[in-house]
């Protein structure tokens, strides 16, 4: 479990290590123009490399103390550019980045608060700055690398570079597409959650019970522990109709009941400044019952029937019928792969119960009954699935493994520009390593015009 959490905080962004580092004595270990590398920083990225691989070299200390004088290096041109991440860009990712990193302890913030040792708003002030530079970073290196693109021919020239005994061998994938179906509330309860907030807002008005106590006993989200307050927000960071809904309140005012794709709402405008609102909500999730899930189940097997009759194709299917709001929706039904970004699955990819629908399709088109299944938040969708494609093992190629071979070919092209962009800016810029790191050959290349004290 805690490994699993480990890979999950470190793909977010926000290690966890530094907890873990405080007997570490620190000391300025690099300097990039006006950007400090610390001893800690080192640690902290060896200890979390350690973590995940238990068998990491202590030279590994070299390669990272290399990637953060290039982020430094970015910072550093980034600031001398003019190039700006704004705060509430800042605010949106820490928020975005926490609220995942709850979504995988299943809305536990005291688990969190546990794990961390420190708040939820302690651990967003702990890394705001850490985010900044990265956004920055990221930004500069973006700046860096536009410009760089592979021609076909290019591609060709990086593939047959590649020694034939070198060449990857791409075990059997498949490309699968997807029809996601949300269970709809029934009108008797989603009548039962307006009457709850209704008689909820009437305790409000009438003096009864303040908005953050009702908030705290009854909002159906992470925000209920400080009575529903959803903090300062620009326009764009709602949706539309709660933020249409929040805009129009006056300070101290409730609104009537607001429906979201979340559920429904009060909402209560604390405070307004220019166009940022700060606003408290109670959300009220109705239940979903049996009944809706089985109407779900029905709907999708009636779509699968249309296509597999070839009534509807299934693209058609996914844009009549589909869920709007998955990945899948606005890609034909087709499914990415998150772990390559791609559209292509080897089996140990695969969600479980995807893999298991596939098993046993012999051909292509074929589709899956619908089933079940909850993201991470814990809400239940069915799907139905079809069999698109399905490579069998084989050592790679241009006319299999284009793509593939096309994203290696821009990604050893960036490398070799971004090298040269960090040679010429070392001429120019002041860089100070520690004579601890002397012993690191592969950091030759920032030691041509190197201080020392």
């Amino acid at each position: 479990m805690r490994t699993k959490l480990i890979w999950t905080l470190a793909w977010l962004g926000l290690a966890t290590a530094s907890f873990a580092q405080k007997a570490v004595i620190d000391k300025v270990v690099a300097m990039v123009g006006g950007e400090v590398i610390l001893l800690s920083e080192v640690e902290e990225q060896y200890a979390l490399m350690k973590a995940q691989r238990p068998n990491t070299p202590t030279d590994a200390r070299c390669d990272m103390l290399d990637g953060l004088l290039t982020a430094k290096l970015l910072i550093n041109q980034a600031k001398l550019d003019s190039i700006e991440v704004s705060d509430q860009e800042v605010e949106d990712q820490l928020n975005a980045r926490i609220d995942r990193i709850l979504s995988y302890m299943n809305g536990d913030v005291a688990q969190f608060e546990d794990y961390y040792g420190q708040t939820i708003t302690q651990v967003k002030e702990q890394f705001r700055e850490d985010l900044r530079n990265q956004l920055l970073a990221d930004r500069m290196r973006g700046e860096v690398l536009k410009s760089v693109t592979v021609t076909p021919s290019e591609v060709k020239v990086f593939f047959d570079q590649i020694p034939r005994d070198s060449l990857p061998y791409f075990n059997s994938e498949v490309e699968v597409g997807e029809i996601v179906g949300k269970p709809q509330v029934n009108a008797a309860e989603r009548q039962r959650a307006i009457d709850k907030l209704e008689g909820l807002r009437a305790q409000v008005v009438g003096g009864q019970a303040t908005f953050e106590a009702l908030a705290q006993r009854f909002s159906d989200d992470g925000s209920a522990r400080i009575g529903g307050d959803l903090g300062w927000a620009k326009r764009g960071k709602f949706v539309p109709d709660f933020e249409a809904a929040a805009y129009n309140l006056e300070p101290g005012e409730i609104s009537s009941v607001v429906e979201t794709e979340f559920g429904f709402h009060l909402i209560q405008l604390i405070e307004r400044r220019g166009n940022s609102i700060h606003v408290r909500h109670i959300l009220v999730r109705p239940n979903i019952t049996n009944d809706d899930l089985e109407l779900t189940r029905r709907q999708l097997d009636s779509v699968r029937a249309l296509v597999l009759a070839d009534s509807m194709s299934f693209s058609i299917a996914v844009k009549r019928f589909g869920y709007k709001e998955v990945q899948s929706y606005t890609n034909d039904g087709r499914m990415m792969n998150p772990v390559s970004g791609n559209t292509f699955f080897e089996i140990g990819d695969l969600e479980p119960d995807v893999y298991f629908a596939l098993d046993t399709m012999k051909r292509m088109g074929s589709i899956s009954a619908p089933f079940e299944f909850k993201d991470p938040t814990g809400e239940t969708y069915f799907r139905i699935v079809q069999l698109q494609s399905r490579s069998a093992p084989h050592r790679a190629n241009l006319k299999q493994d284009y793509a593939k071979i096309r994203d290696a070919a821009i990604q050893s092209k960036q490398n070799e520009h971004l090298m040269r962009w960090v040679a010429e800016r070392i001429q120019n810029t002041y860089i100070y390593i520690d004579p601890m790191y002397n012993v690191c050959p592969g950091l030759s290349i920032w030691q041509k015009n190197i201080d020392r004290p």
